[in-house]
């Protein structure tokens, strides 16, 4: 299965959230899974894809110019894809998943959590999207579905959501269940 994981790129963040990415890599090559992320070097991205690559896994990522340009082109990929912006990035990420697994991140994990979302709803795939609640992470996030869904911006019923899980193993439960 190929995995894509969109994750913070920020070494500055507690140890205990660096940690999900060593979990979560080590899970995906001791599995026989392919990685999929963004790349660069930083954060949970190097986490997960060294843990990854140290299970077996095959490690792909997907960089633009000006990330590499900034120094931050990882060099554990077995394969790299050079894009030309960062919306033909999650264009590529999306269409290479099997399925998507969101760890805690900042602007760039969220805009790419809704755009998986987004294009799914309007039918460009049906691939399932897991957002790690890690600690209660993503809670404002879930509390602004729930208003959204409640003055009907968003359907009552809808037809395709992200699938929240408060830890790991709640998401390996459900990834072999599909």
């Amino acid at each position: 299965m190929k995995v894509v994981v969109y994750c913070s790129a920020k070494d500055a963040i507690p140890e205990e959230y660096l940690a999900l990415g060593d979990e979560l890599g080590t899970w995906i090559g001791e599995n026989g899974h392919t990685l999929i992320y963004g790349g660069a070097t930083g954060g949970l991205m190097t986490r997960t894809s060294n843990a990854a690559k140290a299970a077996g896994a095959t490690v792909i990522g997907v960089i633009p110019p000006r990330i590499k340009a900034a120094g931050r082109k990882a060099d554990n990929c077995d394969e790299l894809y050079m894009v030309q912006n960062m919306s033909e990035r999650k264009q590529i990420m999306r269409d290479m998943a099997d399925v998507i697994v969101c760890l805690p991140g900042s602007y760039g994990t969220l805009d790419e959590m809704m755009d998986a979302t987004s294009s799914a709803i309007v039918g460009e795939h049906h691939k399932k999207t897991f957002v790690l609640n890690y600690k209660g992470f993503y809670e404002p996030l879930k509390q602004q579905i729930a208003l959204m869904r409640s003055l009907h911006f968003i359907p009552e019923q809808e037809a395709y959501k992200p699938i929240f899980v408060d830890t790991l193993e709640e998401f390996y439960t459900q990834i072999s269940n599909l």
